[in-house]
């Protein structure tokens, strides 16, 4: 089959391909202790461990550090805001499609954030978002 596929990145590997913790460190950009400290640090991220501690990772592990590094490389998360976005999916993660530098509107809760505040954030935004479009 041809065209573009959603997997995080093209390694010549079939999609559903078990790859090891190298092989996904480079295919993302990530450094390998990186990847183990995020083991650690998201309960949900449990690759395979063969003997001597080899870690396979299968295509949804990839699928979520792939997710994991969006939610704290490209939108700013902080490692436990991005352990609360991806518990609150309560789904699956699904592989994504490249970061791209288009601002994405996120569904705010205003309830608990004082206006004055909320005014300041998003005139903040609104910043940022010109300052990726000129770019």
């Amino acid at each position: 089959m041809t065209g573009q596929s959603a997997f995080p990145f093209d390694d010549g590997k079939a999609q559903d391909a078990m790859r090891t913790i190298g092989e996904v460190a480079q295919g993302l950009g990530i450094k390998q202790h990186i990847l183990r400290y995020w083991e650690q640090q998201f309960p949900m991220l449990r690759p395979l461990k063969r003997s001597g501690g080899r870690r396979l990772y299968r295509p949804e592990d990839v699928a979520l550090v792939a997710r994991i590094n969006r939610l704290i490389n490209a939108e700013g998360y902080t490692l436990k805001g991005a352990t609360q976005v991806i518990q609150a999916e309560g789904k699956p993660v699904q592989a994504e499609a490249p970061i791209t530098a288009h601002p994405v509107e996120a569904p705010a809760r205003t309830d608990d954030v004082p206006a004055a505040a909320l005014q300041q954030l998003k005139a903040i935004r609104s910043k940022l978002a010109a300052a990726l479009e000129s770019a």
